[in-house]
């Protein structure tokens, strides 16, 4: 809100005259904007800016301004793969422009990682800048994202570099000059240092303003293919490009801006402890929204996942359902927002019904089940097209009240998943019952049903049948195993840096210990095992004894990000005769960027042991439809389809670590006095029941076999 206020105030003032800019050969002819098609008012905001200030021969700057629009990570066919950008880059590049032993202490420097959507789109639209200036007829454009302004004194500042750009000579002529950067981190290395400018050899971030010659141009563009960020990749170009950078940048980015870049090096920076923020906040839920859909009930469920990227409620109904009463469809809402596949036909839809939707969607398969008065009396959405595409989020997103995200529209979880059926159970509270679980805090967001007096005690407690499993991985841990490996590095929220070193191996498995020999805002150091290989449904199995003290947590688990999906053991180590069981869910395809969560929906349940005390085992059965969690084979826990959350449909690895969480709320605070703590791990055991690297294929046989096993 000050900046906001700072730049209202500002923008009624004078910027200057700045004889840089103007039409002859020797000036700064044009300046490019780079604006989306849907953000006009970020290139109104940027041309009142711009309007501040004026060329050599009085004119306001606007008068130079030619606007391109921008690729729009939203539009899939955009950010297709061409022969311009190749989304696929090595983590080297990362470390290239700004160097961190962390980092490179966590992965190899040939790590590979892919481009968000959001880099393609902004690489592609520097691109397309880039061949403006190639083929245009001004020497020099002055080339701006639709999120900058000029700080104090730019005039002067931008007019003193120019002159001495144009002095400087190198005998090669003058490519680029950046007007607005950000330093690496304090790494950029600079050469030749004059008055106002410097010849960068590595180190910049951001091309939010910059000039660039016809010749950078056409030199850039013979480069290509832009691998990676453009940003990191023009970096790899110093070389022979010979870029200047001004000493102070003149242009800088509005903090008021918003923006909804992702970035693909996030999750590695996460987990080198290089970043820590907190868990982005979960999205405000739209009330009011009720709608109802009808699909053509195919293999594959890709409107159902799509209403819920979106951050809506969505309950599916099986085509075996029964009959809703009109009575019950407004109880419904009142949970969720979307209701899929009711069981009442489209050309059927009860008045009363009618009257409390507020859209009605068809795929388009479909449309032949209402006639033309249906569609009269009733605001039908017909989804365009043969089938699902980017062409559908347009629709949605209008009944929704929402922007389009910019991930690729879904293919959805195959059908027999039963991802988003109500599988919650009547929960009837037992006093004498043996395993009861106990609600603590959980996160608000749409893909949790708050449950308001707990989970029903588990039906049963069958041991689990492994030979309905296919045995994917055993291992003793009594040596390092390369199956799972240590891992290095940590994650947002907690205290504690892991390291190989504070693992030990022996005749009890894997010992890891805690110790307070961390560094920075990490006074710990443990350790973490991690799976190589990812798993798709099945029993997970471990015997561990878990970590005694206060702000200690003892987790074996599954976890996955983009998108973020986590089903959880831990101990916690002020109370260890309580485990606590959760389940993180958001939904999306495969890269899908939803990452939300914090406390997640987690449980308590009273082990009747003390759990620090020798080792127990510990179970997770994840099939497609429940989660069931077992305590020395006792069935302890189960959890259905939106109970409360739907249950996790994408490949996770598996995880077993001693941590010290940031938070005093989840185990109490650990002090940096305490003793060598420990926990261990055995004899690890995996058998899947869907293979990870037969997700997409052969999935429906297996899953199918899946649920013979959950049903007997």
């Amino acid at each position: 809100m000050a900046f906001r206020l700072f730049r209202r105030v500002t923008a009624a003032l004078p910027g200057g005259k700045i004889d840089a800019f103007g039409t002859d050969a020797s000036r700064i002819g044009a300046i490019l904007i780079i604006n989306l098609d849907r953000q006009p008012h970020r290139m109104t905001r940027t041309l009142r800016e711009l309007a501040r200030f004026r060329d050599h021969t009085g004119r306001r700057l606007t008068s130079l301004v030619k606007r391109l629009p921008a690729v729009d990570a939203r539009d899939g066919r955009a950010v297709a793969a061409t022969a311009d950008v190749d989304p696929l880059y090595a983590l080297d590049d990362q470390l290239y422009v700004q160097p961190d032993a962390r980092l490179e202490a966590c992965f190899e420097r040939n790590e590979a990682v892919t481009m968000t959507r959001q880099e393609i789109a902004v690489a592609r639209s520097h691109i397309e800048a880039w061949k403006v200036v190639a083929t245009g007829t001004e020497e020099h454009v002055l080339i701006l994202e639709d999120d900058v302004w000029f700080r104090r004194g730019a005039a002067a500042s931008i007019e003193s570099a120019w002159c001495e750009a144009s002095t400087r000579g190198n005998g090669e002529g003058l490519t680029m000059v950046y007007l607005s950067y950000e330093d690496a981190g304090g790494t950029c290395e600079r050469a030749d240092v004059g008055g106002t400018l410097f010849r960068p050899v590595r180190g910049l971030w951001f091309l939010s303003g910059y000039v660039l010659s016809r010749s950078g141009a056409e030199s850039l563009l013979r480069a290509m293919p832009v691998v990676g960020p453009v940003d990191m990749w023009i970096n790899r170009q110093f070389y022979w490009l010979r870029p200047l950078a001004i000493i102070t940048p003149a242009i800088l980015q509005r903090l008021d801006a918003g923006s909804d870049n992702s970035y693909s090096v996030l999750p590695y920076l996460a987990r080198a402890g290089i970043v820590d923020a907190d868990c982005l906040a979960s999205p405000t839920r739209s009330f009011g929204i009720r709608i109802v859909a009808w699909t053509g009930r195919g293999a594959y469920e890709p409107l159902a996942m799509a209403l819920s990227m979106l951050g809506l409620r969505v309950l599916v109904f099986d085509a075996t359902a029964p009959g809703v009463a009109e009575a019950e469809v407004a109880t419904l809402f009142s949970t969720f927002d979307v209701l899929v596949d009711p069981p009442f036909p489209p050309h059927a839809l009860p008045d009363e019904i009618a009257g409390l939707v507020t859209g009605l969607v068809l795929e388009p398969t479909q449309a032949h089940r209402i006639d033309a008065s249906d569609r009269l009396k009733q605001l039908w959405s017909i989804l365009p097209g043969d089938g699902p595409s980017d062409d559908w989020w347009a629709p949605l997103c209008l009944l929704a009240g929402m922007n389009a995200p910019a991930q690729e529209f879904p293919s959805g979880a195959p059908t027999n998943w039963r991802l988003f059926r109500d599988g919650r159970r009547d929960c009837r509270p037992c006093a004498e019952a043996a395993w009861i679980a106990r609600p603590m805090a959980m996160d608000d967001t749409p893909w949790a049903v708050g449950t308001v007096d707990g989970w029903a005690p588990p039906i049963c407690d069958p041991v689990s049948q492994e030979e309905d499993g296919v045995a994917e991985m055993r291992c003793p841990l009594t040596e390092p195993s390369t199956e799972m490996p240590a891992m290095r590095g940590t994650f947002p929220g907690n205290l504690a840096n892991f390291a190989p070193d504070a693992i030990n191996h022996g005749r009890n498995g894997a010992t890891i210990t805690l110790s307070a020999l961390g560094m920075g805002d990490r006074p710990f150091r443990s350790g973490a095992l991690s799976s190589v290989r990812r798993f798709l449904h099945g029993r997970f199995e471990i015997e561990m004894r878990a970590a005694q003290g206060e702000g200690l947590v003892t987790g074996f688990f599954l976890h996955r990000s983009a998108p973020r999906q986590e089903i959880d053991i831990e101990i916690i180590g002020n109370d260890p005769c309580k485990m606590l069981l959760n389940v993180y869910f958001n939904p999306g395809n495969e890269g899908t960027e939803l990452d939300y969560g914090y406390r997640g929906s987690p449980c308590a349940i009273d082990l009747g042991f003390d759990a620090s005390l020798g080792f127990h085992r510990y179970a997770i059965e994840w099939f497609p439809d429940r989660i069931r969690w077992f305590v020395d084979d006792i069935l302890v826990h189960e959890r259905g389809s939106w109970d409360p959350t739907p249950i996790p449909h994408l490949p996770m690895t598996i995880h077993a670590n001693l941590w010290s969480p940031r938070s005093v709320e989840l185990a109490g605070a650990a002090s940096t006095q305490l003793p060598l703590t420990t926990a261990s791990f055995r004899n690890l055991k995996v058998d899947a029941m869907t293979r990870a690297s037969e997700f997409g294929r052969s999935v429906e046989t297996l899953a199918e076999r899946t649920f013979a096993s959950v049903r007997r």
